[in-house]
């Protein structure tokens, strides 16, 4: 079973969920918008996983990080990065 990362961070004022899948191009990720507002719960958040063809692996959770728009500068504003590990609904690759 292939192990993937999802992550979800902010873009432009609206909540970004992807799949980071080895050998392709960042345009070839399957992704979910959930547009603007607050961040989505990890209910929201298992959906749309499941939506685009993806489960949590066992006992997975949700990481935070944080980390500067501007590297070396700790008057950056801070943006938000979560990650979790998840595999294809089916076993296979996605």
């Amino acid at each position: 079973m292939s192990e993937h990362t999802a992550q979800m961070s902010r873009r432009d004022g609206r909540w970004i969920l992807y799949v980071a899948l080895m050998g392709g191009g960042v345009s070839q990720w399957p992704e979910h918008d959930f547009g603007p507002g607050n961040v989505p719960t990890p209910a929201e958040r298992s959906r749309a996983l499941t939506r685009l063809g993806f489960v949590l692996t066992g006992g997975a959770e949700w990481e935070w990080t944080e980390y500067p728009e501007r590297p070396d500068d700790d008057t950056s504003p801070v943006r938000l990065l979560a990650s979790v590990q998840v595999c294809s609904r089916d076993g296979g690759l996605s």
